[in-house]
């Protein structure tokens, strides 16, 4: 059940982050917004790392673990950062909330059985997701098609970097300590993105105006990734990992409420679709 609330409070943090890289993403260039996410997220952990991390317990696998972690993230951060610029929120979010099965897969993969209700639980969400995105799809109809294949790819991209990062990331802390695992992954995806804002010759300052919502959005990011990392100790560390793809369906609520942005009588299905499968979940935790 503890691994279940860190994941929903992680989805809880994401769909507001999410909601602040719609609002401001569709102008403001990628990079720069990766770039002062990851550091505002980094100088938010410095103090509980200095207060609590046991870099002692720490070994070599569990730094190779976190470290591809934060390699990883990268590939997730990018994905959600571009999707979101190129497509709603309705289109985005469900697609990007659809690791579940591959973080159920990798559960699996490491010697866990896998009930016939949790797999239940599973596909009703991903089946979810799926309702809210192609009825979505259908409504944007032909003419923004390209636009929409192209979002729909970097939304892929995102999901499989996210479910590789939550493996990764709960593995190094099983094989190490929570907060120098969750420490060396942010400090990997944010050296990262450097390195690239560098290679690309690419600006590195955020646009004026936008400080003070990347900051946020980066104390958000670090609490959920946080959140999702130190379940790795816990009772099935995969329902962190399921129950936080929540946050696409939030997103698309918040986006609904705030952003006023259209959400169809057939995506409300696929909504309390999502909602049972969590429930589900929640019933073996």
């Amino acid at each position: 059940m503890l691994a279940l609330i860190c994941g929903l409070t992680a989805a809880c943090a994401w769909a507001v982050h999410d909601l602040l890289v719609r609002k401001i993403g569709q102008e403001a260039p990628i990079l720069p917004m990766m770039l002062a996410v990851l550091a505002a997220g980094t100088v938010a952990l410095v103090l509980p790392t200095a207060l609590i991390a046991e870099w002692q317990l720490m070994t070599g696998p569990a730094y190779g673990f976190s470290a591809a972690a934060g390699l990883a993230y990268v590939l997730g951060m990018g994905g959600l950062y571009r999707a979101f610029s190129l497509a709603p929120v309705r289109i985005v979010a469900p697609i990007l909330g659809s690791f579940p099965m591959i973080s159920l897969g990798f559960a699996a993969i490491g010697g866990k059985a896998v009930s016939g209700i949790e797999l239940a639980a599973v596909l009703a969400i991903v089946s979810g997701i799926a309702i809210v995105a192609l009825a979505g799809r259908a409504e944007d109809g032909a003419d923004h098609s390209t636009r929409m294949g192209e979002a729909m790819l970097w939304s892929v991209a995102g999901t499989v970097g996210f479910a590789t990062t939550f493996w990764l990331a709960q593995e190094g802390a099983r094989q190490g300590d929570e907060m120098a695992s969750i420490a060396v992954t942010r400090l990997v995806a944010l050296a990262a993105v450097f390195a690239i804002v560098l290679a690309a010759r690419a600006p590195w300052r955020a646009p004026k105006g936008t400080g003070r919502s990347l900051a946020v959005m980066g104390v958000l990011d670090a609490i959920a990734i946080s959140l999702v990392t130190i379940s790795g100790r816990l009772p099935n560390p995969e329902y962190a990992a399921i129950s936080s793809s929540l946050f696409g369906v939030l997103t698309i609520l918040l986006a609904w409420k705030i952003l006023k942005e259209a959400v169809l009588p057939a995506q409300w299905l696929g909504i309390v679709t999502v909602f049972a499968g969590i429930a589900a979940l929640s019933s073996q935790g």
